[in-house]
């Protein structure tokens, strides 16, 4: 049924009983508790919530404005640590995901061959009692998959799991396994650290984006504006193949050769240790060696790996333009960031990761303000490893073991791992093996869910209760609590997955093995556990405790000499004239949001292109090399399939560099995300090589292509040249009006 003005206010829902409302505002704008106002329903008073979302990159504090019992505005939460009041470009169509017309209703059972999409309602009476059934039959085995939520949520996945004698898999597209074990390697610890970028004298990056996608690009956004407001303004060097958000607002761009980060930050620690070699953390790091430790990575010796440009070297030696930004940057305490993302989706992305870590240690600049802030590690102590996130490695025996059916059910929860996976990995093939039960309890269909035999959809985040432990954190702790604001439109009837799988555990007599009775009663106990208030909690969008920091650290004996002991360029997949270089699109993401129509039709920041597949290509290289114009179709091959794309010719793109963003091609769901032309719509992820690293991660960054011009062309959408100005008043139906006498002001 589609969402029309007569239904949505016929629909209209009530605001969730027992929300607390936020009191962030300054006093003229707070609003009466809603304790005294029943149901919420006052006609024309609103209230503000506070709460959390974990769907995003590194998780944000929001508030939500609700009136009547309907949620109708998102904003960044001031109180909030990370984002500190500010959201993320895709915050607002949050409220698209509570009132798409798209939802799936209730529950419904497969009625037609598997992957159809062919369905009938059930109660649900009658669906627990099928999941009940499939759980207690099929357990042994049990696939359970989700996103990547951690704290209270992973804690009930992971006990239902193991209850079952199952596993808990945790999705995510870029899975960024490489980062995560060299963060293990080079710091001791699980979780990812922060970067504290608004105390920063300098800054360098390799090849993460993170004012885009990577890591907590709203938190690093606020951060970056600090950076760059200060009187002295802080400089900014970008390495990186890409031309990226990052890349654009650098003071300076290195481009450098894709995979080469690693040899760049080692060139760097090199330009240090050579300039400073007295220096404490020189010296503890190199072994007393001093810059004779990194010889081998002099950029003289490795400038054919890295190929930075003559016109960026400005006529200098590699030796010469790295021992001249190494100064600068010991100078001022620089501050390093990257080595994930796009740098460690290579199959060298272990040791670019792990060279970029320890750069820091070589400037002096850990554990200290303006510097890298190692984790203080999960607020809940009972909460699974964040960096348990299943790798390429595991999928690839996952996949095996559901087409052999050693697997026999697979319980899947906002998560579409057969769209996101490369297709070569096999897990949508092998989910046709009928033997296999598949249950979906995403409120959305997609290319998983759509294969699954029942469906069982969660409520939205604005429906239901929810936390997390934000990765990576301030430099202290901080847990999110997500809350329900409204309830579901009448003609809906969703239920909370977590409370899903606690009521399925009591009836088949595991409840004592799980931590609540229900997801509210875990969240309660968590925030005991903190030591908070609840009420506090919810009003606040969570707890924090800023004195609960990181440990610093000092580097581990030998830790250089393994790290260059992991040196080696890149080795590709594929053959081709050009670099495939899938990137996170800034609104639709990995491909999660694409049923949205506001996070399509966000423009990109850098192409301003909505709702299309690009590729982009350098300018000069595609008119004179391909004869390519904007707008033109081309075929992308790489060894393991091919897709069409639009072109689109950026004059700051490298040559030999094609890079495509994600989230398009989706052959399942919401229709704001399918049946699109397959010329303007591609899935990038769908024809890469199944190549790992040595960390279990996807190489999505290591392919190479060929572009093939197909002939076709079509309109590009962007906003970018689209719009010209011209005189006004010289047509008659445009007269300009004095609206002051003469001589007046």
């Amino acid at each position: 049924m589609k969402l029309t003005r007569r239904n949505f206010l016929a629909w209209a829902g009530i605001a969730a009983t027992g929300a607390i409302a936020c009191d962030v505002f300054d006093d003229e704008l707070k609003v009466q508790s809603p304790a005294l106002i029943p149901e919420d329903l006052v006609s024309g008073r609103d209230t503000w919530y506070a709460t959390y979302d974990a769907s995003v990159p590194g998780g944000q504090g929001l508030l939500v404005r609700v009136m009547e019992g309907r949620a109708k505005k998102v904003r960044g939460n001031p109180r909030f640590p990370t984002n500190q009041g500010k959201q993320s470009p895709a915050a607002d169509a949050i409220l698209q995901s509570l009132y798409h017309p798209d939802r799936i209703a209730g529950p419904m059972l497969r009625t037609g061959p598997r992957g159809s999409g062919q369905y009938r309602p059930i109660t649900w009476e009658e669906a627990l009692n099928r999941f009940n059934a499939a759980v207690n039959e099929r357990g042994q085995g049990m696939a359970l998959i989700t996103g990547t939520r951690c704290a209270g949520y992973a804690t009930i996945c992971k006990a239902f799991a193991d209850a079952f004698g199952g596993s808990h898999l945790r999705y995510d597209a870029m899975d960024d396994a490489a980062y995560r074990a060299a963060v293990n390697k080079v710091t001791g610890v699980g979780r990812v650290p922060y970067h504290d970028i608004a105390n920063a004298e300098a800054l360098v990056s390799f090849g993460s984006d993170f004012l885009s996608t990577w890591g907590n690009p709203t938190a690093y956004g606020v951060a970056y504006g600090k950076f760059r407001s200060k009187g002295h303004r802080g400089r900014h060097y970008h390495f990186g193949a890409r031309y990226s958000m990052t890349a654009a607002n650098a003071d300076k761009w290195v481009p450098i050769a894709p995979g080469s980060e690693g040899y760049a930050a080692m060139a760097l620690a090199w330009g240090v240790a050579e300039s400073h070699p007295e220096s404490p953390w020189v010296q503890a790091v190199t072994g007393e060696e001093g810059p004779g430790a990194l010889r081998d990575f002099m950029p003289d010796l490795t400038a054919s790996i890295l190929q930075i440009p003559d016109a960026v070297l400005d006529g200098e030696s590699p030796n010469e333009f790295f021992k001249h930004l190494a100064h600068d940057y010991a100078a001022h305490g620089g501050l390093v960031i990257g080595g994930g993302g796009e740098a460690g989706a290579y199959s060298n992305g272990p040791f670019n990761a792990s060279a970029s870590l320890l750069l820091n240690y070589v400037l002096g600049n850990v554990g200290h303000e303006g510097g890298m802030l190692p984790d203080p590690g999960s607020p809940i102590a009972s909460a699974p490893d964040n960096a348990a996130i299943t790798t390429l490695t595991d999928w690839q025996r996952i996949a095996g073991d559901i087409a052999s059916g050693a697997t026999g059910l697979v319980v899947i929860h906002n998560a579409d791992p057969v769209y996101g996976l490369p297709n070569g990995v096999g897990l949508g093939n092998a989910l046709e093996n009928e033997s296999v039960a598949v249950i979906s309890a995403s409120p959305f269909m997609d290319e998983t869910t759509v294969m699954a035999d029942l469906l069982i959809p969660d409520r939205t985040a604005l429906e239901d209760w929810g936390d997390d432990a934000p990765e990576p954190a301030p430099g202290h702790r901080v847990y999110g609590v997500q809350q329900p604001v409204v309830n579901p439109l009448a003609d809906l009837d969703p239920r909370s997955f977590p409370d899903v799988l606690l009521s399925s555990a009591a009836d088949l007599g595991r409840g004592d093995t799980m931590p609540a009775a229900s997801y509210e009663e875990l969240i309660r106990a968590n925030v005991d556990e903190l030591g908070a208030d609840f009420t506090d909690a919810l009003k606040n969008g969570g707890w924090w405790d800023d004195r609960m920091v990181g440990a610093a650290s000092t580097p581990s004996s030998g830790l250089l000499d393994e790290i260059a002991g992991m040196a080696a360029p890149p080795q590709m997949e594929g053959t081709g004239n050009f670099q495939l270089l899938p990137f996170a699109h800034n609104t639709i993401l990995d491909g999660r949001n694409a049923h949205l129509p506001w996070a399509q039709n966000a423009p990109d920041p850098l192409t301003t292109v909505a709702w299309q597949t690009w590729v982009e290509i350098n300018e000069k290289q595609g008119r004179e090399e391909l004869g390519l114009r904007e707008g033109d179709v081309v075929e992308i091959s790489t060894s393991a399939g091919s897709i069409q794309a639009l072109v689109y010719l950026n004059p700051g793109a490298p040559p030999n560099i094609a890079a495509v963003p994600m989230g398009g091609g989706r052959r399942a769901g919401s229709e704001y995300a399918t049946g699109r032309d397959e010329r303007e719509s591609g899935n990038v992820m769908s024809i890469l090589a199944v190549s790992a690293n040595d960390s279990g991660g996807l190489t999505w960054s290591g392919n190479r292509c060929t572009i093939t011009p197909t002939g076709d062309s079509m309109a590009v959408s962007k906003m970018e040249g689209g719009y010209t100005s011209r005189e006004i008043g010289e047509h008659p139906a445009e007269q300009v009006f004095k609206t002051v006498s003469e001589g007046g002001h």
